[in-house]
């Protein structure tokens, strides 16, 4: 077994498609190849520093203020990351996109972020995104709401779990990170479902 190939095509089975790295203070964002491709619409951007605007050129129009409100908000917190959105292709093809990622302190004490871009739409189209297995807030796939449709409630409480798992990186114990890091994506997942 080469582990280089058997990486490569389980990365690709699950809809990776590229990766960022954001500078906080300078508000600017770097893609590889395939993020630049699918997410900015011109791979020869990749390496390049990108405002939000450029570097989320093709997110869906309805998703734009949700998500750039979410990110903004993360670059002035740090922490976890993630969101599910829609991008709109070149051939207008609508993805929904799983951004997963983190903000933390280099070694200046200055915010930056790493994260991925995940392709889900094969769990939308076939129904399985974990909306329509645990009837959460707002799926776009069931129909079902459940409490205040404004989100209020979810950005309260992605807030606290962001400072929550902030903590448990410092106390250092895995299991709680993780669980914490659990809650932080089912919330992202949540949010991202919901009605902009």
């Amino acid at each position: 077994m080469v582990l280089a190939s058997t990486t490569a095509s389980a990365l690709q089975a699950a809809g990776f498609i590229g990766i960022w790295d954001t500078d906080v203070r300078a508000g600017r964002s770097m893609l590889d190849s395939g993020a630049a491709s699918l997410m900015a619409g011109d791979p020869g951007l990749a390496g390049t520093p990108l405002p939000l605007d450029a570097a989320l050129g093709r997110i869906h129009p309805a998703d734009r203020d949700w998500v750039f409100g979410r990110i903004r908000h993360v670059r002035q917190t740090g922490g976890p990351v993630s969101l599910e959105f829609r991008v709109v292709t070149g051939a207008s093809e609508i993805r929904w996109i799983l951004n997963r990622g983190c903000l933390t302190p280099d070694s200046d004490g200055l915010l930056r972020g790493r994260g991925a871009y995940i392709d889900v739409t094969d769990l939308y189209r076939h129904g399985i995104q974990s909306g329509a297995m645990n009837g959460a807030v707002n799926s776009p796939m069931n129909g079902v709401t459940h409490g205040t449709t404004d989100g209020a409630d979810l950005n309260t409480a992605a807030d606290h779990g962001i400072q929550i798992h902030a903590a448990l990186e410092r106390h250092g114990d895995p299991y709680l990170r993780s669980v914490s890091g659990m809650l932080l994506h089912g919330i992202g997942r949540a949010l991202a479902r919901r009605d902009p």
